[in-house]
């Protein structure tokens, strides 16, 4: 990897990572205890013999930060994405509607939408892509001095074949940081400057996560269990599912 870019790349993630950090703390000390039950399906956890409120509420807690985690520091990914493609002098942040990269390499232009993970989306968000792209080449295509267009699906992790796909490029992984670097080992590279002050962010995560849990832990005590300590499951049922009318 070109040193000057490992070094901005480094600088960048240090200083974007935090947003991420302060939201994971921010989301729990501002989670109310009603969002976190309606959010979840009690059906399940009552077959799965949840009969301990700690251990509900741990689980209901721990499921919902793994969701939220996974989409915040999903934009985080992406954002780095644009990020080394613009550093790499031939890529920019796009304007057109589902196209967030515009990077051109050997005479051909790609049009790249950024997906932190494989499993990015339903059936109906992948044919709005599909609609995107073709919309995105008719349009560019109205220059003679466009070039060759290459519509491309790019997912910032993951290990699978580069192929072509519903009328685009599907690529991830080394092939995708490698096609926005042009280092094919640039994706081993990002995960160095991660770990930087991970253990420090992580311990002031963890003393608010602790709060969060004592905090729900003690509210739903009061207000879904029986004076015996068993889970009213009827009343919880009830909270989640009652019609509002």
């Amino acid at each position: 990897m070109d040193q000057q870019l490992r070094k901005r790349m480094e600088q960048f993630v240090e200083e974007n990572i935090v947003e991420f950090h302060r939201a994971r703390a921010a989301n729990l000390a501002n989670l109310k205890l009603g969002v976190l039950l309606k959010g979840k399906n009690p059906y399940l956890f009552r077959a799965k013999n949840y009969d301990s409120a700690p251990d509900l509420i741990r689980a209901l807690l721990d499921a919902r930060l793994s969701s939220s985690e996974e989409g915040s520091f999903g934009m985080f990914m992406e954002d780095l994405a644009i990020f080394v493609a613009e550093q790499t002098g031939n890529g920019q942040k796009s304007g057109v509607t589902g196209v967030d990269i515009e990077l051109t390499r050997n005479g051909v232009r790609y049009l790249i939408a950024v997906k932190s993970g494989k499993n990015w989306g339903n059936a109906s968000q992948h044919a709005a892509l599909k609609k995107n792209f073709d919309t995105a080449v008719r349009v560019l295509r109205q220059s003679k001095r466009v070039g060759e267009l290459q519509p491309t699906l790019g997912i910032c992790y993951g290990n699978f074949k580069t192929v072509h796909k519903a009328g685009h490029l599907h690529i991830g992984g080394q092939s995708f940081w490698d096609l926005l670097s042009g280092d094919a080992e640039f994706y081993t590279q990002i995960v160095v400057p991660l770990g930087h002050r991970a253990k420090e962010f992580n311990e002031v995560f963890e003393v608010e996560k602790a709060k969060t849990y004592n905090r729900m832990t003690t509210e739903f005590g009061v207000n879904y269990c029986t004076a015996s300590g068993a889970i009213d499951w009827k009343k919880l049922v009830e909270f989640v599912s009652r019609n509002m009318d």
